[in-house]
Protein backbone atom coordinates (compact mmCIF):
# COMPACT_ATOMS: atom_id res chain seq x y z
CA UNK A 1 0.00 0.00 0.00
CA UNK A 2 2.99 2.23 0.85
CA UNK A 3 4.04 1.88 -3.12
CA UNK A 4 0.36 2.74 -4.21
CA UNK A 5 0.16 5.74 -2.46
CA UNK A 6 3.67 7.05 -3.46
CA UNK A 7 2.90 6.84 -7.00
CA UNK A 8 -0.28 8.15 -6.22
CA UNK A 9 0.15 10.92 -4.57
CA UNK A 10 3.72 11.85 -6.28
CA UNK A 11 3.20 10.55 -10.16
CA UNK A 12 -0.76 10.35 -10.66
CA UNK A 13 -1.72 13.33 -9.15
CA UNK A 14 0.86 16.18 -10.81
CA UNK A 15 0.14 14.40 -14.05
CA UNK A 16 -3.87 14.82 -13.71
CA UNK A 17 -3.41 18.57 -12.62
CA UNK A 18 -1.28 19.19 -15.45
CA UNK A 19 -3.57 17.72 -18.08
CA UNK A 20 -6.74 19.96 -16.07
CA UNK A 21 -4.77 23.09 -15.90
CA UNK A 22 -3.87 21.78 -20.24
CA UNK A 23 -7.42 21.41 -20.60
CA UNK A 24 -8.85 25.09 -18.97
CA UNK A 25 -10.69 23.25 -15.97
CA UNK A 26 -9.02 25.66 -13.46
CA UNK A 27 -6.16 27.87 -13.56
CA UNK A 28 -4.09 29.21 -9.85
CA UNK A 29 -3.57 33.22 -9.94
CA UNK A 30 -0.99 33.89 -7.27
CA UNK A 31 -0.89 37.18 -5.28
CA UNK A 32 -0.07 40.58 -7.33
CA UNK A 33 -0.82 38.67 -10.85
CA UNK A 34 -3.11 38.61 -13.15
CA UNK A 35 -4.46 36.47 -15.88
CA UNK A 36 -6.05 37.68 -19.18
CA UNK A 37 -7.34 34.90 -21.86
CA UNK A 38 -7.96 35.81 -25.58
CA UNK A 39 -9.91 33.60 -27.92
CA UNK A 40 -10.08 34.65 -31.35
CA UNK A 41 -8.93 38.19 -30.67
CA UNK A 42 -10.98 38.70 -28.52
CA UNK A 43 -10.70 39.08 -24.51
CA UNK A 44 -12.84 36.41 -22.89
CA UNK A 45 -11.67 36.24 -18.96
CA UNK A 46 -9.93 38.21 -17.02
CA UNK A 47 -8.81 36.62 -13.52
CA UNK A 48 -6.95 39.19 -11.02
CA UNK A 49 -8.60 37.74 -8.03
CA UNK A 50 -5.53 35.73 -5.87
CA UNK A 51 -6.74 32.10 -5.73
CA UNK A 52 -8.11 29.17 -7.64
CA UNK A 53 -10.47 29.86 -10.39
CA UNK A 54 -12.76 27.26 -12.09
CA UNK A 55 -12.68 28.51 -15.45
CA UNK A 56 -14.88 25.71 -17.10
CA UNK A 57 -17.45 27.35 -14.80
CA UNK A 58 -17.24 30.77 -15.88
CA UNK A 59 -16.40 30.19 -20.05
CA UNK A 60 -18.14 26.66 -20.31
CA UNK A 61 -17.09 24.82 -23.44
CA UNK A 62 -14.42 27.97 -24.31
CA UNK A 63 -12.58 26.55 -21.59
CA UNK A 64 -11.64 23.51 -23.17
CA UNK A 65 -10.16 25.18 -26.08
CA UNK A 66 -9.12 27.95 -25.10
CA UNK A 67 -5.23 27.21 -24.17
CA UNK A 68 -4.99 24.98 -27.32
CA UNK A 69 -6.31 28.06 -29.96
CA UNK A 70 -6.46 31.56 -27.75
CA UNK A 71 -3.80 32.22 -25.41
CA UNK A 72 -3.21 33.45 -21.86
CA UNK A 73 -1.05 36.63 -20.73
CA UNK A 74 -0.16 36.51 -17.20
CA UNK A 75 0.87 39.86 -15.61
CA UNK A 76 3.11 41.02 -13.06
CA UNK A 77 1.04 43.55 -10.70
CA UNK A 78 3.66 44.38 -8.25
CA UNK A 79 5.17 47.76 -7.67
CA UNK A 80 7.92 48.62 -9.94
CA UNK A 81 10.12 51.36 -9.79
CA UNK A 82 12.47 52.70 -12.30
CA UNK A 83 15.52 55.45 -11.71
CA UNK A 84 16.47 57.96 -14.89
CA UNK A 85 20.25 59.09 -14.55
CA UNK A 86 21.11 63.00 -15.34
CA UNK A 87 18.10 63.74 -17.62
CA UNK A 88 19.99 67.08 -19.30
CA UNK A 89 17.92 70.26 -18.80
CA UNK A 90 19.44 74.19 -18.69
CA UNK A 91 18.64 76.51 -16.00
CA UNK A 92 17.22 80.03 -16.72
CA UNK A 93 20.60 81.50 -15.99
CA UNK A 94 22.35 78.91 -18.81
CA UNK A 95 23.52 76.32 -16.63
CA UNK A 96 23.63 72.88 -17.86
CA UNK A 97 22.06 70.45 -15.29
CA UNK A 98 21.40 67.01 -15.37
CA UNK A 99 18.42 65.50 -13.05
CA UNK A 100 17.95 62.27 -11.74
CA UNK A 101 14.26 61.03 -11.42
CA UNK A 102 12.91 58.02 -9.60
CA UNK A 103 9.60 57.55 -10.01
CA UNK A 104 7.24 53.76 -9.55
CA UNK A 105 5.08 52.22 -11.30
CA UNK A 106 2.16 49.13 -11.89
CA UNK A 107 -0.34 47.81 -13.58
CA UNK A 108 -3.87 49.37 -13.63
CA UNK A 109 -5.74 48.17 -16.53
CA UNK A 110 -4.47 44.57 -18.47
CA UNK A 111 -6.06 44.60 -21.31
CA UNK A 112 -5.09 48.51 -22.51
CA UNK A 113 -1.66 47.09 -20.82
CA UNK A 114 -1.25 44.63 -23.34
CA UNK A 115 -3.12 46.21 -26.36
CA UNK A 116 -2.93 49.92 -26.51
CA UNK A 117 1.07 50.29 -26.93
CA UNK A 118 3.69 47.80 -27.82
CA UNK A 119 6.30 48.94 -25.52
CA UNK A 120 4.31 50.27 -22.14
CA UNK A 121 7.16 50.28 -19.63
CA UNK A 122 9.70 51.89 -22.41
CA UNK A 123 6.92 54.49 -23.43
CA UNK A 124 6.34 55.25 -20.11
CA UNK A 125 9.99 55.65 -19.55
CA UNK A 126 10.04 57.84 -22.45
CA UNK A 127 7.15 60.09 -21.15
CA UNK A 128 8.96 60.77 -18.02
CA UNK A 129 12.20 61.59 -19.44
CA UNK A 130 10.08 64.30 -21.77
CA UNK A 131 8.21 65.36 -19.47
CA UNK A 132 10.98 65.98 -17.03
CA UNK A 133 13.13 67.78 -19.84
CA UNK A 134 10.36 69.90 -20.74
CA UNK A 135 8.78 71.04 -17.53
CA UNK A 136 11.95 71.21 -16.03
CA UNK A 137 14.05 73.61 -18.47
CA UNK A 138 14.31 76.73 -17.84
CA UNK A 139 13.58 76.85 -14.25
CA UNK A 140 15.75 79.09 -11.98
CA UNK A 141 19.06 77.87 -10.35
CA UNK A 142 17.98 78.03 -7.00
CA UNK A 143 14.99 76.99 -7.40
CA UNK A 144 16.02 74.00 -9.26
CA UNK A 145 18.30 73.21 -6.43
CA UNK A 146 16.13 73.52 -3.80
CA UNK A 147 12.24 72.82 -4.65
CA UNK A 148 12.63 68.82 -5.32
CA UNK A 149 9.27 68.33 -4.44
CA UNK A 150 7.73 70.97 -6.32
CA UNK A 151 9.50 69.29 -9.59
CA UNK A 152 8.47 65.77 -8.76
CA UNK A 153 4.93 67.04 -8.52
CA UNK A 154 5.33 68.79 -12.10
CA UNK A 155 6.58 65.44 -13.86
CA UNK A 156 4.27 63.46 -12.28
CA UNK A 157 0.56 65.52 -13.26
CA UNK A 158 2.58 65.85 -16.76
CA UNK A 159 2.58 62.32 -17.14
CA UNK A 160 0.22 60.65 -15.27
CA UNK A 161 -2.72 61.01 -17.63
CA UNK A 162 -0.99 59.40 -20.37
CA UNK A 163 0.41 56.55 -18.43
CA UNK A 164 -3.26 55.83 -17.11
CA UNK A 165 -4.02 55.38 -20.92
CA UNK A 166 -1.48 52.99 -21.44
CA UNK A 167 -2.60 50.93 -18.76
CA UNK A 168 0.01 52.25 -15.74
CA UNK A 169 -0.86 53.90 -12.99
CA UNK A 170 1.86 55.84 -12.11
CA UNK A 171 3.25 56.30 -8.66
CA UNK A 172 5.47 58.68 -6.54
CA UNK A 173 7.87 60.70 -8.45
CA UNK A 174 11.10 62.15 -6.83
CA UNK A 175 13.83 64.13 -7.95
CA UNK A 176 16.63 61.99 -6.26
CA UNK A 177 19.87 64.11 -7.74
CA UNK A 178 20.02 67.86 -9.25
CA UNK A 179 23.54 68.13 -10.39
CA UNK A 180 25.36 70.17 -13.14
CA UNK A 181 26.79 68.46 -15.93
Amino acid sequence: TAGVTFVAMFVISPIAAALCRAFGIYAIVRERQCKVYVLFGKVILILDDPGLHWICLRLGWKALIVNWLGRCYTLDMRLDQEYLRSQPVNSEEGAPMGIGIWYEMFISDPVAYLFKNADPRGSLAANVSNATVRCLSNMKLASMLEDRHGMSQTVRNEVSPKSHEWGYKLGSVYIRKVHFR
